[in-house]
């Protein structure tokens, strides 16, 4: 089978050969539809996570995948041969860019009967972002304020209809070419991020939770927008020490993470607010859950475009160079992708 590994950090990714794995118990053997790519490929290729989650090199890289399961292991129940599935595996797990993966059962839920298979790819990371910033760490309540950077992106598209689902009120920054595309997932509060300042914009609209997907200076500014006790989820910008917590890291690790954080966490102490960073772990439940959402017709997967496998590095390339609206999906049947080229 074909596969695209790291076998080195920060050198590029290269395309190889080699044998199908094998289940191991509690795992599915899965034959990849389609797989998603994101920021936190790239992070990983770099080695930026390295010291919190080490991969043992070389490693198939993708976290993401739509399928049909063609074995499982010993110990698997709930799934069979010619199931449809999706899931992620984990920054540790892996191995979703190959044509072929084994994925722990608990990772995988059934996917969406009402979308096409490829489609389902958009999925995981963005739904389990939107539930673990949302639901987990928020614990957000009908009739509060969400606010989301980038909400035409792949992770703000399902923050948006996840917390609209929900009974929050909904703000988010996108161009004004995605204005139309984003009140249409349900925000009610649009606002330019080329010639708007999303600070004073919402001066006036206290926010319980904001989801920050860029990281950075947005990171800092969002803890002014927050209402007393209020949350920023970052997902994309600086790591707290809940992170070596999550991990099972050591001390030097929880160490060095908390002095990279302390200047962000004392300005939320400041403010009476609070900073944490999401790292997603894999959750076939939560999932499941979200099949169901999907089904029901509350969220949707936000598509913006689905390449070749072939061409599984020049889609890591076209979503690091940005602009994009909803995910990027790599796909062994193109066919069935052809809609959204």
């Amino acid at each position: 089978m074909q596969a695209f590994i790291l076998e080195t950090y920060g050198k590029p990714l290269r395309a190889v050969e080699m044998p199908e794995p094998t289940p191991a118990p509690h795992e599915v053997l899965v034959r990849m539809a389609a797989s998603g790519v994101n920021h936190a490929d790239e992070r990983t290729r770099t080695g930026e996570f390295k010291a919190v989650f080490p991969l043992d090199l070389p490693k198939v890289m993708g976290g993401e995948l739509s399928g049909e399961v063609i074995a499982v292991g010993e110990g698997v129940t709930g799934f069979g041969p010619g199931d449809r599935v999706y899931g992620y595996t984990g920054v540790v797990g892996m191995g979703t860019w190959a044509e072929v993966v084994a994925v722990d059962a608990a990772a995988l839920a059934p996917a969406p009967s009402s979308i096409p298979l490829v489609d389902a790819a958009a999925l995981p990371v963005v739904a389990l972002t939107a539930w673990q910033a949302l639901v987990t760490l928020g614990q957000i309540q009908p009739g509060q304020t969400v606010l989301v950077h980038g909400g035409a992106g792949g992770v703000g598209s399902a923050v948006i209809q996840l917390a609209k689902h929900l009974g929050a009120t909904v703000a988010t920054t996108a161009s004004a070419d995605s204005a139309a595309a984003v009140r249409a997932l349900g925000a009610e509060i649009v606002i330019d991020y080329r010639s708007e300042d999303f600070v004073d914009r919402l001066a006036d609209t206290p926010v319980d939770i904001v989801v920050d997907t860029q990281g950075g200076d947005i990171t800092t500014r969002s803890l002014r927008v927050l209402r007393r006790g209020g949350l920023v989820v970052g997902i994309a910008g600086t790591p707290d020490p809940h992170l070596a917590d999550q991990a099972g890291a050591g001390r030097v690790v929880k160490a060095v993470l908390a002095v990279l954080s302390l200047r962000l966490r004392r300005q939320a102490r400041r403010l009476g607010v609070r900073y944490r960073f999401l790292f997603i772990q894999p959750d076939g439940e939560a999932l499941a859950a979200t099949a169901g959402l999907v089904d029901d017709g509350v969220l949707r997967p936000v598509v913006d475009r689905v390449l070749p496998f072939d061409d599984t590095l020049a889609a890591l390339d076209q979503l690091l160079a940005g602009r994009t609206r909803g995910k990027i999906l790599v796909t062994t049947t193109p066919a069935e992708g052809a809609n959204h080229a």
